[in-house]
């Protein structure tokens, strides 16, 4: 469920794009200096966001630099790099464990797998460090694998689930903001995990793979359907990010938020029709 809250470049500024790209390169500096190779090959856009979210409205003293890197070998490139790239960092690798064991426990995937192990030593340090809210998000990640295992077909309650999860990754302080970063998670990722599901229920019918949309799948109104919901779950979403005090990024987080988010939606949407198309041109045929 990674790759979804992402940049529309082509709508993007230069000088903005540079920023963004920027906490990208804090985010996965972040990585290596926590946890070394391994941490680094977790790096997503998606924590970019958060970096830049969390910055953006506690505005923290931020490490100005430039740098070389494997990526970039050749010439330098400016990173920024603040408490929240940490906290971002801790969130990013955290999560692509649990992802590693539910890809194992799905597909047997020994690569996962063996991905996983390599991060569970950083999972451990991040129980000590957190405490509650790895243990809360634990619990919720067991509460939605088991509904998976029963193959529930309610999607409000399996999307709630996955919601409450990135409600507590956004959310790194118990504070003033907490209640609206928490909203604003909670709707992104409802978004989130009923898009993925909507990217995939092809293939997991295909293997035999759950997926909470089976039952609507036949409904001639599915992509209408979906893209409904979603719809809402956006629009809540950015309700709630229009409630914080941001005014530095917040035409970056908003070119995120009403326009990147969608580009995978575009792209699945567009390629189910593309199909539908070529399936009836054969039918004619």
């Amino acid at each position: 469920m990674f790759g979804y809250i992402i940049i529309n470049k082509g709508d993007m500024k230069f000088k903005e794009f540079d920023v963004y790209h920027s906490y990208y390169c804090g985010l996965c500096e972040a990585l290596k200096k926590g946890y070394g190779l391994s941490g680094q090959l977790s790096l997503t856009y998606d924590m970019t966001f958060l970096t830049l979210l969390l910055t953006s409205l506690y505005e923290p003293e931020t490490k100005e630099y430039t740098t070389k890197c494997a990526a970039h070998p050749f010439e330098k490139h400016p990173v920024k790099r603040n408490e929240f790239s940490d906290y971002a960092a801790d969130m990013n690798v955290l999560f692509t464990y649990y992802k590693c064991m539910d890809d194992w426990q799905d597909d047997r995937n020994v690569m996962k797998l063996g991905y996983g192990q390599l991060l569970k030593k950083g999972y451990h340090k991040l129980y000590d460090r957190y405490g509650e809210k790895v243990y809360k998000i634990d619990r919720l990640m067991q509460k939605l694998s088991q509904a998976e295992q029963k193959q529930t077909t309610d999607i409000d309650y399996m999307a709630g689930l996955f919601g409450e999860i990135m409600g507590e990754l956004m959310t790194p302080k118990k504070d003033e903001w907490a209640e609206n970063l928490h909203k604003l998670g909670t709707y992104l990722g409802k978004y989130i995990y009923l898009l993925d599901a909507y990217e995939d229920i092809e293939e997991d019918l295909q293997k035999h793979r759950y997926n909470p949309l089976v039952q609507k799948y036949e409904n001639p109104d599915f992509d209408e359907e979906v893209k409904s919901i979603l719809t809402f779950m956006m629009a809540e979403c950015c309700k709630e990010f229009e409630k914080l005090p941001i005014i530095e990024n917040v035409e970056i987080l908003r070119n995120i938020l009403y326009s990147g988010v969608w580009y995978r939606y575009e792209a699945v949407r567009q390629k189910r029709e593309t199909n539908k198309t070529e399936g009836q041109d054969i039918n004619h045929a």
